[in-house]
């Protein structure tokens, strides 16, 4: 199991390195400070491990299905320690509107992506 775990984490983290980077690349050249990138990427993870949540209590995935992408992939894909660090950036550089619409946002939204895509493979 653990090396199902692994090959998940592996490529989750492979994923949001570089959809991370593309995002931020993107972002950058119109001026945004605001943390796009892990936004995006902290908002779709929730949006994944509420599908693959719904199926695993469905049994329409197996457990190793389960370990693999819903623990390893999706652990490594998102990422709480990056949403820290950046909301605190955001602080320090006197942007605090921009870090509480970060974080209110991030956690709101987070929630509702996981209850939807819960609900989207329950109906």
């Amino acid at each position: 199991m653990i090396g199902i775990v692994g090959l998940g984490g592996i490529l989750g983290t492979l994923l949001r390195y570089y959809l991370g980077q593309w995002i931020s690349s993107q972002t950058a050249t119109r001026g945004s400070q605001f943390p796009w990138g892990t936004w995006v990427i902290n908002l779709s993870g929730s949006l994944l491990l509420g599908v693959l949540a719904g199926l695993h209590t469905r049994q329409a995935i197996p457990d190793w299905g389960w370990l693999m992408l819903g623990t390893g992939f999706c652990g490594a894909y998102t990422t709480f320690s990056t949403f820290g660090y950046e909301t605190i950036t955001l602080i320090n550089k006197g942007q605090k509107q921009k870090a509480a619409v970060y974080v209110l946002t991030s956690a709101l939204l987070g929630a509702a992506c996981a209850w939807l895509g819960s609900w989207l493979v329950s109906t």
